[in-house]
């Protein structure tokens, strides 16, 4: 091992362990304090409930656990959106599960919440993977009622979609293990089995306080709609459980007698592990996001046995494409090639830039998977398109259209691991987030932006200095650079992975070495769904 590779691997391991630090912080939600304030009611924390139900903890992934990361500070914060995301195992199904968490706000909604929520459902939704609630909420969070209430992508669109997944045909479960107030309680009663814990859980579009304002009733909330109003006199819930894990273990009996479901047929053999050893993907990419390295030793990292089938290897080389299997899946591969390579004609590439030979390439073999009912997966680490008059004579808007509308209309599951840079239409070409990848997630090493930090501040700090002279003050070099750092530093702020994270850009920062499950795991989930319609490219230039 050279210098290089060991100042790589010690700088990735640094990102690594910040990560896992991150994580453990997070997942204590609103602190140590609610915790002991939650078990002391005799409640399960959402982490709990969800490692209870699960067959195995660690056969699972979480999505969005740094949603609203850094975000509503002046609120108190919102840790992983108050609310647990995670796909995983139950009697042997796979599922996904959504559990509030009432250490946070009392499981109150902000618009990260719904955000997250949302995106829970839409990969039930895409995937027709059965999802489970476990509820405990106070509803919606109202010093920011108007950021989560009216719109499409709000807090109401969680009803529809129990309604559009119901006719589906994708089973819903939920269990109302704590709160469940106002609009909120029509999830549970929307899904296909509503389960009520005794004491604990209570179901009502208005409280005692609310409905003595509003009629003059005075009733107390177990006899408005707690375990027992619901289960033997409204009939709203179907069974009644006596504590949280009785409540789980009741779950678990359910999603043992589910059937079997149709399969999308993706292919899928025996798991082998890479020849090449996991962890010297630490070595290999590079500290600095500018600096080279070759792809293929990342991808044969990554595939079993590291056997990968190149697909045209000697031509548009700064995409790599060809085939692997990753976990046993059959999976097609797209890769931003970082090396800067020649072409026959004798021209030199950038590596990380996508030129018209590359984007054609791409469109080609997405086509080709498409063809074969392959899944796709894009490993990003791209600066963007070519630019520059002899890349605009040469068509690369037109050559980086056709590989948009391929990646836009390709009707095989995608899945999308952000390794280094994601800039500009880059970031697109490669499944992006806009482009509907089933699951997006970044390394620690990530960086996502219109353009490279260093890029745009040298020209935001251009704009700023030109508007300060404008107004008659003196811009020397000094103010210069501190107009500059001043920028970088909110611009390299806003690149981050947890940036990204926060917002839910992406479904997770993952340690690589986690790359092979979230793909696997990923896949298993797209193969509960039957692909419906064939792959069309529409109206595109040649």
């Amino acid at each position: 091992m050279n210098m290089t590779f060991n100042k790589n691997e010690d700088h990735n391991k640094l990102l690594v362990s910040s990560l896992k630090h991150k994580l453990k912080r997070v997942k204590l939600g609103g602190g140590e304090k609610r915790i002991e304030k939650h078990h002391a009611k005799g409640k399960m924390t959402a982490r709990e409930r969800i490692d209870f139900l699960l067959d195995d903890k660690s056969k699972s992934i979480e999505i969005g656990a740094f949603a609203g990361e850094g975000m509503y500070e002046e609120h108190g914060g919102c840790p992983s959106g108050g609310v647990v995301v995670k796909i995983g195992y139950v009697s042997g199904k796979q599922c996904i599960i959504v559990a509030n968490d009432a250490t946070v706000k009392a499981g109150a909604w902000f618009p990260i919440t719904g955000k997250k929520n949302l995106r829970a459902q839409e990969i039930a939704i895409e995937n027709r993977l059965p999802i489970i609630y476990l509820v405990d909420s106070a509803g919606v969070y109202l010093p920011m009622q108007d950021e989560i209430f009216p719109d499409k992508e709000h807090f109401g669109r969680i009803f529809r979609n129990n309604a559009v997944m119901s006719s589906m045909g994708i089973t819903q479960i939920a269990a109302v293990m704590g709160s469940c107030v106002a609009g909120g309680a029509y999830l549970p009663i929307m899904s296909d089995e509503a389960l009520i814990v005794e004491k604990t859980g209570s179901i009502f579009l208005a409280g005692s306080y609310l409905v003595k304002a509003a009629i003059g009733e005075s009733v107390d909330n177990e006899t408005l709609g707690g375990a027992t109003t619901h289960s033997e006199i409204s009939g709203v819930t179907d069974y009644k459980a006596k504590d949280d894990k009785d409540a789980l273990t009741r779950i678990k009996n359910i999603m043992d007698k589910m059937g079997d479901f149709d399969k999308a047929g993706f292919s899928h053999k025996k798991a082998i592990k890479p020849k090449e050893k996991q962890e010297e993907i630490y070595g290999i990419l590079p500290k600095k996001r500018s600096d080279q390295y070759d792809v293929r030793e990342i991808i044969s990292r990554l595939v079993d046995g590291s056997d990968f089938e190149e697909y045209k290897e000697g031509y548009g080389q700064t995409i790599i494409t060809g085939y692997a299997r990753i976990d046993g899946w059959a999976v097609g591969i797209v890769a931003n090639q970082r090396k800067v390579v020649k072409t026959k004609k004798g021209e030199m590439q950038f590596g990380g830039v996508i030129y018209s030979d590359s984007a054609d390439k791409a469109t080609r073999f997405i086509a080709n998977c498409n063809q074969k009912k392959i899944p796709l997966v894009f490993l990003q680490d791209v600066t963007g398109f070519m630019v520059g008059s002899k890349s605009e004579h040469g068509g690369i808007i037109k050559d980086g259209a056709k590989m948009v509308n391929a990646v836009s209309n390709s009707v095989v599951p995608k899945f999308t691991i952000i390794m280094g840079n994601s800039y500009g239409a880059g970031n697109y070409a490669m499944c992006g987030k806009a482009y509907d990848p089933r699951l997006i997630a970044a390394w620690p090493s990530a960086e996502l932006a219109v353009m490279g930090g260093t890029q745009a501040a040298k020209v935001l700090a251009q704009i700023e200095t030109a508007a300060l002279e404008k107004k008659g003050e003196k811009v020397d070099e000094e103010k210069e650079k501190e107009v500059f750092n001043k920028i970088k530093s909110r611009y390299d702020e806003q690149t981050s992975p947890y940036y990204a994270a926060a917002r839910l850009w992406t479904d997770a920062v993952i340690d690589p070495l986690d790359t092979r499950k979230w793909i696997s795991m990923g896949i298993e989930a797209a193969n509960h769904a039957p692909i419906e319609k064939d792959f069309n490219m529409g109206v595109i230039q040649t």
